[in-house]
């Protein structure tokens, strides 16, 4: 971190996954639920606290069973957890999808807490081209598996964002946004520059088709975007030459570095932010790199 400039860090977990999945696949749940417990209170209590200025806890949730997810977010906010990980896509699990009113409870709770619903791309346990199964515990192949896979792994690397966009649109059109106006959603690993497209996309059509379906007839998409989401990118020129073009606004975007990913610019992140925001606004650069990060994640300097 001292290496890339990079003050304080919100780290997302390997061996368990992005969401927690290693858990979810266990046939003892009871053993699941101590195991995702142990993996909190060690990141809290223990790796986090080693440095609590520049490591920020992270909570999984055991999502099989709402209500226990809705006590261990209670428990992790009195421990000073910054954000939950929660599946981008919950149905590949076995499990209702977001326009289902089961999820409410913990909905209801991240709304008391003030705790943000972090989703990374492919925590749900598919990812679009990926040549091993993320539902049966293979995502975290080896570089040489990787390598002989018959499908490239450029291709699901290179198409990450379209499981968010389609976590996004299912989201604004749920109808829980309305019920939940605090709930706030962070787009972990998934770029900023679809936002424009998505977002005209899903205006026109609830523009078009909002009066013979069962949605929310006066809230734009576009609208409810910008009071419920924020966006994270590493590296994305397109996404920062469309800022404040009413899709993507600097109050809701941040830097990410994805350490050590070789997705990630380490050790160049503070360099590569330099030239990719040479032409933002000193305002709008503080927010995106720093600032927004702090409000989200309720982590004061």
């Amino acid at each position: 971190m001292d290496i890339d400039g990079v003050q304080a860090a919100l780290s997302f977990p390997s061996f368990p996954g992005f969401g927690g999945g290693v858990f979810h696949r266990a046939k003892d749940k009871e053993l699941a639920e101590l195991c995702i417990k142990a993996w909190n209170d060690w990141q809290a209590d223990e790796w986090c606290a080693y440095a609590p200025d520049r490591l920020i806890p992270m909570a999984l949730l055991p999502v099989w069973d709402v209500d226990a997810a809705v006590k261990e977010v209670e428990r992790m906010a009195a421990k000073g957890a910054g954000t939950i990980s929660f599946p981008d896509n919950p149905i590949p699990l076995g499990l209702p999808g977001f326009t289902n009113d089961y999820w409410t409870p913990l909905w209801d709770v991240c709304e008391e807490t003030e705790m943000p619903v972090s989703l990374h791309f492919g925590s749900g346990g598919f990812v679009p081209g990926f040549p091993f199964s993320v539902a049966t515990g293979t995502m975290g192949r080896s570089a040489e598996a990787m390598a002989e896979s018959p499908v490239p792994y450029a291709i699901p690397t290179a198409l990450f964002a379209s499981n968010l966009m389609w976590s996004s649109v299912e989201l604004l059109f749920s109808g829980q946004l309305q019920k939940h106006p605090k709930l706030q959603f962070i787009l972990a690993e998934g770029g900023i520059g679809w936002f424009p497209y998505i977002l005209e996309r899903a205006d026109y059509t609830w523009e078009r088709h909002r009066w013979y379906q069962n949605i929310d007839k006066a809230a734009k998409p576009s609208e409810l975007f910008q009071k419920h989401f924020w966006g994270c990118f590493i590296d994305d020129v397109h996404g920062l030459a469309n800022l404040g073009d009413g899709y993507i606004s600097a109050d809701r975007v941040m830097l990410e570095v994805d350490y050590p990913h070789s997705d990630s610019n380490w050790p160049n992140s503070r360099k590569r932010a330099a030239e990719i925001l040479a032409d933002v606004s000193d305002e709008d650069c503080h927010k995106i790199t720093e600032l927004n990060a702090r409000k989200i994640l309720r982590f004061d300097r």
